[in-house]
Formats: structure tokens, C-alpha cells, sequence
């Protein structure tokens, strides 16, 4: 296996190994308040923020005006990725069932799947850009990149592991199966790391559409999934605080270790 792709494959798999580290707090009885939960969850969408701009906007952007020059070119390749991303999950959300555990529902009728696998979906469509992210991040021969990525995105899945783990002992499972779930949601970003640090290596031109790809792709997440999430119960502006710490923090890591 290509190095770069390996260094992929294990960044996105320590990321995701992270959520097991948040949803292991289920086991030891502890069961957050939802003021804690949307404050925890905001950080995660900032986290995920300044990593979409400042770890894979910008460096996509860079990239295309040492290849091609200043002008309108580098802008519109970023521009064009970061749709792409937007599209592809947004068409995974609307084709895939799956199930919110605020919003309910999501996507086509499939009577024949059990309630525990649409919120399994969920978490997947959720997961898989994170895991691209740390993906292109380290198959860019950017091993700062990639690892600040990683500590990034292994950060914010912390308080997602612990979030969903809670939100599947509201929905009547044990506090064993609820942390096994939890757990697993997160071994789908080595996958999409791989797919990310693959795709890049094999088409180095890529890279820069890569990154917004992956941008994108998050950004949706957070616009769509977590921040919506945040704002149902009331706790918006500890949701909000949360979203400015976490973002500081990622930017602080991305510049302290880029």
C-alpha cells in the first residue's frame, strides 16, 4: 500500500476511533444534560468549520494558483469542488433511509429496515466526509496537513460518540448495545480515509478539486445535520459558544501544526 495512502487509512481510523473514546461515558453511567450535549455538538461543528476552510479551502485554492497561475481559474476549481461535495451528500441524504433522532425520518420508505440501522445510515452519511477529509489531507503529502485534520476531526468526534450513544439509551437501547453502535459509527472513516488518500495519490491533478470536495462535503454535514441539531431544545446560544471554541481551537491547531 502506497505510504501516503496508509498514512490516510490510520489517520482516519484514529479520528474515528475517537468516537469510541466519547461514547464510552455511557458505560460509566454518566448521561449528559441536553445543554451539555448541544454545547459539545456546536464544538464539533466548529472544529469542522475551520477545518473546511482553513486545512482544505485554502490549501485547494494554493494549490491551483501554483499550477495555474492568479485569476479566476484557482477560485472557480474551488468553488466547483466545494458543490460537488454539497451535491453528492445531499443525493446520499435524499436516496439512502435514514433517521434523525430529533428530526425523524429521512429519505425513501424502507419498511424492512430496523430502526437501529436507519440511525446507523444516518451516522454513516455523516461519518464518510470526515473521513474523506483526513483522507486527501494526508494524501497530499502533507503530513501536516493531514494530522492536524485528524487531531481536528478526532476532537469533534469525541462529544458526537457521546451524543449519539445518549440519544440511542433515549430511544430504549442498553447502555452495552447504545456504546457498541456508537462505537462502530465511527470505523466508517478509515473507509472514506482510504477512498480520500487513494483518490488523490492516483490523480495528483485532483488534489485541489479533492480538498473542496471534501470541504464541501463537511459543510453540508454541518448545515444540514449538526447545527440544525444544536437549536432544537433550547440551547442554542451554549450551541453557538460551543461552535466559537471549537472553531478557535481548530484554526490555533491548524496554524500551530501547518
Amino acid at each position: 500500500m502506497n505510504d501516503l495512502v496508509l498514512q490516510g487509512f490510520l489517520g482516519s481510523l484514529a479520528a474515528g476511533l475517537m468516537t469510541t473514546v466519547g461514547a464510552v461515558l455511557v458505560l460509566l453511567g454518566s448521561k449528559p444534560s441536553e445543554r451539555t450535549r448541544d454545547t459539545l455538538l456546536g464544538f464539533a461543528a466548529g472544529v469542522m468549520l475551520a477545518a473546511s476552510f482553513f486545512s482544505l479551502i485554502v490549501p485547494s485554492i494554493d494549490l491551483s494558483t501554483e499550477r495555474y497561475g492568479d485569476g479566476a481559474l484557482p477560485a472557480a476549481i474551488a468553488v466547483a469542488g466545494i458543490l460537488l461535495g454539497f451535491i453528492v451528500v445531499a443525493v446520499l441524504n435524499a436516496t439512502l433511509p435514514h433517521e434523525h433522532f430529533v428530526v425523524g425520518y429521512e429519505g425513501p420508505a424502507s419498511p424492512a429496515l430496523r430502526k437501529v440501522w436507519l440511525f446507523v445510515i444516518a451516522i454513516t452519511i455523516h461519518n464518510l466526509p470526515e473521513g474523506v477529509a483526513v483522507g486527501v489531507g494526508f494524501g497530499s503529502g502533507d503530513f501536516d496537513r493531514g494530522f492536524a485534520l485528524a487531531l481536528g476531526i478526532g476532537l469533534q468526534n469525541a462529544p458526537e460518540g457521546l451524543a449519539v450513544a445518549v440519544a440511542l439509551l433515549g430511544q430504549g437501547y442498553t447502555r452495552i448495545r447504545a456504546f457498541t453502535i456508537a462505537a462502530l459509527t465511527g470505523l466508517v472513516e478509515p473507509a472514506g480515509g482510504l477512498l480520500g488518500a487513494w483518490a488523490v495519490t492516483l490523480a495528483e491533478p485532483a488534489l485541489p478539486w479533492g480538498l473542496a470536495f471534501a470541504a464541501g462535503a463537511m459543510l453540508y454535514v454541518i448545515s444540514h445535520e449538526i447545527i440544525p441539531e444544536t437549536h432544537r431544545s433550547g440551547f442554542q446560544n451554549q450551541a453557538t459558544s460551543g461552535l466559537a471554541v471549537g472553531l478557535c481551537l481548530m484554526l490555533f491547531l491548524d496554524v500551530w501544526l501547518g
